[in-house]
């Protein structure tokens, strides 16, 4: 599968809903978003805005990119889980994470969990939802999240996919053997880790659909420059012809499901440059 990340920015001008009605009709098989919920600049909350998105939409997939679990009771999640997928037609794709910017936690009065709770509390609530979504009077009773006899109802009508980012070893392990797909982003999981990151997955013995979260660039070098200056490795940029080649590496390397953000203005127009001239060859490739 190849998604597309669009923006959660609620500024004059920005069109996430257009972005991913879009998306839909070029083709692409998901998008997503992130969940930064506090900051200066204006947002919208991640998922009433993926919620908005599936209403506008008809075939397209929707992910969270990732859920922050210490946001959200994941009793909570479960249940808007179930009901997203279920009024979308079956479209969501949940993708969870421990918790990335303590300085969020922080700001919205929620207390700073250590990394080794990060990964407790991703644990717990993967447990929880799945509890929830399979059985009634569920009780749960973990370090950081618990439940009492609870039931949720309907159950989901399908199988609703969970997908974590993670990093550390004690989160891939988890990943391995909790997870459907795994969404590592090339900035914080170059390939020369990614690899071994993903073996150590797929060392649990599961099959996990394994997504490279990558951002872009098309153009020629004056086109390019200005706006992936500074940034490294961590954005794929050049022609069309050049962004295959980088992105078909990744294929090779066991990626054969992609999450591409574009960089920089005119996100509509790189999606569609990204449509047009590199998913056909990287299909192929995944296929």
């Amino acid at each position: 599968m190849f998604g597309l990340g669009i923006s959660t920015s609620a500024a004059p001008g920005a069109d996430p809903v257009g972005d991913a009605r879009a998306a839909e009709e070029l083709g692409f098989d998901f998008v997503s978003a992130s969940d930064h919920p506090c900051g200066a600049e204006p947002t919208y909350e991640l998922w009433t805005m993926l919620t908005w998105v599936a209403a506008a939409t008809s075939r397209i997939r929707v992910a969270t990119r990732v859920l922050g679990v210490p946001y959200r009771p994941p009793a909570m999640v479960a249940k808007m889980a179930e009901t997203l997928h279920r009024l979308s037609g079956g479209r969501l794709i949940l993708g969870l994470g421990g918790g990335y910017s303590d300085e969020e936690f922080r700001a919205f009065g929620l207390g700073v969990p250590t990394p080794r709770e990060k990964v407790d509390g991703m644990v717990e609530a993967v447990q929880i939802i799945r509890g929830l979504w399979s059985e009634s009077d569920f009780t749960y009773e973990g370090s950081r999240y618990h439940t009492d006899r609870a039931t949720i109802e309907p159950k989901p009508l399908s199988p609703i996919p969970i997908w974590l980012g993670t990093y550390g070893p004690r989160a891939l392990d988890a990943t391995g053997r909790l997870a459907d797909g795994w969404i590592p982003s090339l900035g914080f999981a170059p390939p020369e880790r990614a690899a071994a990151m993903r073996e150590r997955i797929l060392s649990a013995g599961r099959a996990v659909e394994c997504v490279y979260n990558v951002t872009f660039r098309i153009g020629s070098p004056a086109e390019v420059d200005g706006v992936v200056a500074g940034m490294g490795d961590g954005v794929v940029a050049g022609s069309a012809a050049e962004v295959t080649d980088r992105l078909a590496a990744f294929v090779d390397l066991g990626f054969t499901s992609m999450n591409f953000t574009p960089l920089g203005p005119g996100p509509r127009a790189q999606a569609e440059r990204l449509a047009e001239d590199v998913l056909p060859a990287l299909r192929a490739a995944a296929s």
